[in-house]
């Protein structure tokens, strides 16, 4: 297949570009720079030179593709409203490419939109629309584009990690070294789900050759890690205390990251492993977290 992808040199898309590679498929990748260009066809894709704030600009580029898988997304989270609008506008004319044919558009969101206020991990099957996270934009587009008759498949992401990266605890991390401590809300049991960034991307490749219109998949390898444990691991590496603070501390101290350090992040990925044969074989978050180069955030 000719597959499209979006963020094709970022963190995720680029282990779904080689994973792709490496099944026969063939690639192009939305990229906005000449080093990334390069860096994509040194891998074996073919580049295509866009942003995602002009679409309209590289929408050829999907024209002679079979499925479009969008990964990019702007993670400048002190914008993160207007962000998820600008990832809400792609999808949108991503869609009127599709629109009429039997060409997949994997789109990626949240595991928190599955939370339906239960109390209970976030699942596949629930999406509220009416959810206070502003990433649910994505989804609603999806909704959307779905009805007017585009092959929408959700993928919703924990925090994906590796050794460098640990999704928003990337920010957590130099924000405990800023404070001088590594802090946690209350008794820190508010849970945090999580997976490798090469199980993800495998996902993505799943979800594309075998799943389905309409449904949504959890990239979900932990359900749930403690903020209190993300915290002790995070405070012995930068050798900083670790510290609980009373939810009306969370805004002073966190500043927009106070959304998430305040929620139970936790989600199940039961449905996708059974329904996609899925099994993660990564390292768990807190290998990662211990195994950090923690002197890059005291330098």
């Amino acid at each position: 297949m000719r597959i499209f992808v979006t963020g094709a040199t970022g963190f995720i898309g680029s282990r779904v570009v080689s994973n792709l590679l490496a099944g026969g498929h063939q690639v192009t990748g939305l990229v906005r720079s000449e080093e990334a260009a390069r860096k994509l066809s040194d891998a074996g894709a073919t580049p295509q030179r866009g942003t995602l704030e002009d679409p309209q600009s590289w929408l050829s580029g999907i024209e002679n593709c079979d499925a479009v898988i969008h990964t990019a997304f702007d993670h400048d989270f002190s914008q993160f409203v207007a962000n998820c609008e600008k990832d809400r506008r792609v999808i949108a004319a991503i869609g009127s490419v599709l629109k009429g044919t039997s060409r997949p558009l994997i789109i990626t969101s949240g595991t928190a939109m599955g939370d339906d206020d239960s109390g209970q991990p976030a699942r596949e099957d629930v999406f509220n629309p009416a959810n206070p996270n502003p990433r649910r934009a994505s989804e609603l587009e999806g909704n959307i584009q779905l009805a007017a008759g585009v092959d929408v498949r959700v993928v919703r992401l924990p925090q994906v990690h590796n050794t460098e990266r640990q999704g928003l605890l990337s920010y957590y991390t130099p924000l405990a070294q800023q404070k001088g401590m590594a802090a946690y809300i209350g008794e820190g049991e508010n849970g945090w789900c999580a997976a490798h960034v090469d199980d993800v991307a495998r996902l993505y490749v799943n979800v594309l050759e075998q799943g389905k219109s309409g449904k949504r998949y959890h990239a979900v390898a932990e359900e749930s890690i403690s903020a209190r444990q993300i915290a002790e691991v995070v405070a012995e590496g930068l050798g900083v205390p670790c510290v609980s603070l009373k939810a009306e501390q969370a805004e002073a101290h966190f500043g927009w990251f106070a959304l998430f350090a305040t929620h139970d992040l936790r989600a199940s990925g039961e449905w996708t492993r059974q329904q996609l044969n899925w099994q993660p074989k990564g390292p768990r978050l807190m290998d990662d977290l211990r195994n950090m180069d923690y002197s890059v955030f005291t330098k």
